[in-house]
């Protein structure tokens, strides 16, 4: 070894600062964004990622999923009549 590693050797075992550093927790120096602020920073750049709709597809869209209901309502409708008719013919026949 040279004698500037042994002389670096020695100072870190036997320096009281590089000691002291050690021992007491080091201070933070830089300050971290709030966790909110910087949930809410994300969310905005993600939004702005988005591509939305036009008021044209927006109501196209509206249009079908009422379509889509309405026929969903007539098919439970229909097979709601066939149920009960089959029901009241079998009560019926054992009256």
């Amino acid at each position: 070894m040279s004698e500037q590693e042994k002389a670096v050797g020695q100072e870190s075992v036997s320096s009281p600062k590089v000691q002291n550093k050690a021992k007491t927790p080091a201070k933070k120096t830089e300050k971290k964004p709030n966790r909110i602020a910087r949930w809410f920073k994300d969310l905005r750049g993600e939004l702005k990622k988005v591509t939305w709709p036009t008021g044209k597809d927006t109501m196209k869209n509206v249009g079908t999923v009422i379509l889509c209901v309405i026929i969903v309502g007539i098919f439970i409708w229909v097979f709601d009549f066939v149920a009960r008719q089959v029901v009241e013919a079998l009560l019926a026949l054992f009256r």
